[in-house]
């Protein structure tokens, strides 16, 4: 490869891997420094320059102009024994200033001495080492470079395409990498399509000696939040608040909302006229059960409005300091207030932070007449 044909290929390297010019050519140098001191033996310092134009390289050997050599110290080791310290700077790369007056009369110490090394063989003899050197830093840069990419993103909601498969996990292409969709993540009984394109949270963004890995999943209660948000656009400019959201995949979510003006419905507005709006929230969860609950500041009110759907509900606060209530429902509702293996009274408690005991208006009359 010529000169001009090295430049083409780095800059095509460069265009293609979206990664800084400078980072490609200060890997290439350090690179091919490496290649020469192995490969030729030095033990000088060594400096490489590249042209970016036109693709010429150069290596240049340089010294340290020092008054002395450092000839290292003694120390004692644990037992008493003298022990010498070698010297912190490389002596073959140091050069007294009286022997480098006589190269450049001006030059003082602590200054640097150089002159040109290139061999003409350098090209063929440090390829080898270059190309893995520079293949190191550019997935060290394009990790680097992802990780940056997606790291505002962490806890937000992406589209990606169902790429891969295994025994554990989908692997979903979200663009310049792929995240991990675990199968413990997914919505139980969802059927996912390879090939099919996806919405996923992203739960967690990490480094590790192979690259960035971008954690996924359906089953997050965030993935309901941002659902929300991306379809209520009340909830983006701020006229209606999402409270809190909690959830069992699958199963049920509670979604607490108010509204900041008091014209607008924000349970209604999140609904959408004949359903619209949470239509497409519905079909992203599957046959999982939505329940939009209004926020209140009054205890006993928001969770009143959590057991929906349950009706007809009396709550009464037994203990405000350890957060504790009874909800008294008729027979009629004690199903849905319980909800499925539990699930409705579960998420009401979680969502409202007060531990709830049920009973039945007949239990509460029975021990009445007793």
């Amino acid at each position: 490869m010529d000169s001009k044909e090295f430049i083409k290929a780095l800059n095509t390297l460069v265009e293609e891997k979206n990664i800084s010019e400078d980072v490609i050519y200060e890997a290439l140098q350090l690179a091919l420094a490496t290649a020469y001191k192995k490969n030729f033996d030095s033990k000088t310092n060594v400096r490489v320059d590249i042209n970016r134009e036109t693709g010429e390289i150069k290596v240049f050997s340089y010294y340290v102009v020092v008054d002395a050599y450092d000839e290292g110290s003694e120390e004692t080791d644990e037992e008493g024994n003298i022990v010498k310290v070698e010297p912190k700077i490389n002596r073959d790369a140091q050069i007294l200033l009286e022997d480098a007056k006589k190269i450049a009369p001006k030059i003082k110490v602590g200054e640097t001495i150089e002159q040109e090394v290139t061999p003409k063989d350098f090209g063929r003899v440090a390829a080898g080492t270059a190309k893995q050197v520079v293949m190191q830093k550019i997935r060290e840069a394009e990790k680097n470079s992802i990780i940056e990419e997606f790291q505002g993103k962490e806890y937000e909601l992406m589209i990606g395409m169902v790429a891969l498969e295994d025994q554990r996990n989908y692997y979903i292409d979200l663009g310049r990498t792929r995240g991990i969709l675990p199968k413990s993540e997914i919505i139980p009984d969802e059927k996912i399509v390879m090939g099919s394109n996806i919405k996923v949270y992203i739960t967690k963004i990490e480094s590790n000696t192979k690259g960035p890995v971008i954690l996924l999943s359906r089953k997050h209660y965030g993935f309901v939040k941002r659902l929300f948000e991306h379809e209520i656009p009340e909830l983006a400019n701020g006229t209606i608040i999402l409270q809190q959201v909690v959830r069992e995949a699958g199963v049920r979510s509670k979604v607490a909302v108010y509204s900041t003006n008091p014209n607008i419905d924000p349970i209604g507005a999140c609904i959408g006229e004949r359903g619209s709006r949470i239509a497409g929230i519905l079909k992203e969860l599957g046959n999982e059960r939505v329940d939009l609950v209004l926020y209140s500041e009054d205890p006993a009110e928001f969770i009143k409005n959590a057991m929906s759907p349950a009706k007809d509900v009396i709550v009464s606060i037994t203990d405000e300091e350890k957060k504790e209530a009874l909800v008294i429902v008729n027979e009629d509702n004690l199903s849905l207030a319980i909800g499925k293996k539990g699930s409705n009274i579960k998420l009401a408690s979680k969502l409202t932070k007060y531990h709830l005991e049920i009973k039945t208006m007949e239990e509460i009359n029975k021990a009445g007449n007793r």
